[in-house]
Order: C-alpha cells, then structure tokens, then sequence
C-alpha cells in the first residue's frame, strides 16, 4: 500500500490518519509546525512527538518533500535547485533576494505545452501537472534555504516551468494550503500567478473571490507578433484576453501586471511602445518590462539597456505604470528551466 504523503493531506485528513493510528489528533498541530514553519526534513527532528509515534510514522507515512539534485547560488543571491520526484522526473525552483522582500518562483508543471517561442522551459516538451503537494514542497525547500540566510519567505511567485492555469485543480489545492493558517498561513497578497493567457481559467480565477495578484504574460501588442511568439493568442487572441483581465482587476480590486519580455528586434521598436501604451491605457494594469534571458538554443538576443530605458519612457509617458525587472541570477543560467534541461543533457 502506497504510504500517504503529509504534505498532501489537510489538517482534518492528518488528525484522522492519525486517530486511525491510535493517536491524539492535537499531534497534527504538532507535525504541521514543524513541516511548514520549523524546517523538519525528517521525522527524527520532531522532537516533541513521542518516539514511538515518530518510528510509526517513519514507517507508515512520507513527509512530502523532494530530494535536492543539484544547487547552483549567484553571486547576487539568487538561488537555483533542482529536486528530484518520484518518478525520476525533476523540478527547478528559484530562490530571488529582492530587497523588498525574499521570494520564491515556483514551477507548476514538468516541461510545458505552451511553446512559447523565448522560452527554455518548454523546450523538452511537456511531461505531466505537479501535484498540489509538489508545488509545496519547492515552496518549504526554498523557505529552508533563506532560513540558513537569517531571512524570511515574503513572497510567492507561480512564474517557474509551466502554465499554471493549465494544472487548476492542483493550484487551487497549493493556494488553500498557502493560506490556511494551520499550514504555511500567507496572504495570497503576497503571491502572483503568472500566466500566458488561459481565458477560461482567467475567469475562474476571479470567481475563486481571493486577492491574488495575477500576471499575464504578454510579450507583445499585437495579434500579429503575439501569434508568432506565443501561439496561445491563437485561441484566446487579445480581444478576448484583456476583458478577461479587465474582469479579473474589477472582481478582485487587484491591478492586472502584463508582462512582457524585450526581444531586440522583434517586440522593442518605438511603434512597438507605443501600441501597447494605446492597448493598456485606461486599464487598471501595471506593466513588467524583462529584459530577455539568452539561451543558447534560441536564437534571440536581449534588447540594449538604451532600448529597455526607451520604451519604459514611452509608457511611461503615456502614464502607464511601468518597472523594469532587475536581472537576477545572471551568471547561474537565469532563464526558466535551464538549470533542468542542462541536467537532462548531462550523461548518467
């Protein structure tokens, strides 16, 4: 019989477990601590369950979380882990140290089907949806990892491999386990999903009645260009896409960030600042500007500092709100998915 994960229960399921084990359910208390706030990596560091019940755990039930494979650290910070899943797959999770507090880009899928045409992590195509479960787990190995630093988890991104519009149910079990308060207990304030453009499920999402901060990944201001880099925009082209935002920012109260990656020569002329001034103005939007990531198997290059600055003047002065993303991770493989897709290379 397959043993139960913790990290996939909910705190009513755990105290029933454990009262079929013959215990006191208040214990579940006690393994949620220390699963989600005091950094248990085992059973044995639970110090103030009985050993007798932490020996009957060890053998009847799993913690949940993923083995570490390989690490890579910045010199800014900046953190890249890839752990191992059951199944021989494995996920990257991204540690960023921004001064406004320290986050976490968590992955949703393994592999993606979007086929974004600048992205690395879709490149070896799509595997499967991660479990509810395994999201979580990348959140508490990057919550470890800052606890070594003397630092915080503040903020929670959905920004790492995959769509994660397109694995709902399970991102919906990961954000009531984010808030629930006998669980890891944050604001789902502090936390922003990232998709490339799913309108059903942009619709669903402002049902779901939580102030969650949704970005969407734009990339360019038209259908035209939109087409080429993304081909989601042929199903949900930006007629109906930016209804579905503007729905979601008058539900939610929340403003809708656009993301959207600077390409030189493809998306970062002046007429390209300009349409998209004309496509966000008078919406309750906020737009990301990125300058792009090289991977070598992509044959796009980062827009010139000068040309980044430029546009965001052009937005800007056309009073949109603007920012431009502060590169992290630089010399560790900063794009999505490099970190697995060079282990996926590497023999043995």
């Amino acid at each position: 019989m397959e043993k139960p994960n913790i990290l996939a229960l909910s705190p009513q399921e755990l105290r029933q477990f454990l009262v079929e084990l013959g215990e006191k359910p208040y214990r579940a208390g006690q393994i949620l601590g220390w699963l989600y706030h005091k950094g248990a990596q085992s059973w044995g560091e639970m110090t103030d369950l009985p050993k007798a019940l932490r020996d009957k755990l060890a053998a009847l039930a799993e913690i949940g979380l993923l083995p570490l494979v390989k690490k890579q650290l910045s010199a800014d910070g900046t953190g890249k882990y890839l752990s191992a899943l059951a199944d021989g797959q494995t996920v990257e999770t991204v540690l960023l140290p921004y001064d406004i507090g320290s986050g976490a880009c968590i992955s949703t899928q393994v592999g993606c089907k979007m086929g974004c045409r600048f992205c690395a992590s879709g490149l070896p195509g799509f595997i499967r949806n991660l479990s509810a479960a395994e999201i979580m787990a990348q959140v508490l190995l990057v919550k470890g990892e800052l606890g070594k630093r003397g630092l915080k988890l503040k903020r929670l991104v959905l920004m790492g491999t995959g769509e994660p519009l397109d694995n709902y149910d399970s991102i919906m079990a990961f954000l009531e386990a984010v808030q629930d308060r006998e669980r890891l207990g944050m604001s789902l304030r502090h936390v922003t999903l990232s998709t490339a453009g799913l309108v059903p499920r942009i619709y669903d999402l402002a049902g779901f009645g939580r102030p969650l901060n949704l970005a969407v990944s734009l990339n360019a201001p038209n259908n035209a260009l939109r087409d080429r880099l993304m081909p989601i925009n042929r199903a949900y082209p930006l007629e109906r896409l930016l209804p579905a935002c503007d729905h979601y920012a008058k539900k939610t109260g929340r403003r809708v960030t656009y993301e959207y990656i600077l390409i030189e020569g493809v998306n970062d002329r002046p007429a390209h600042a300009a349409q998209l001034a004309a496509l966000l103005k008078g919406r309750l939007a906020h737009v990301n500007l990125i300058p792009f990531n090289a991977v070598p198997e992509l044959d796009f290059k980062p827009s010139p500092a000068d040309v980044v600055r430029e546009f965001a003047r052009t937005l800007a002065d056309q009073h949109i709100n603007v920012t431009v993303r502060r590169r992290l991770g630089a010399d560790i493989a900063a794009a999505c998915g490099q970190l697995r897709n060079s282990n996926l290379k590497t023999p043995g």
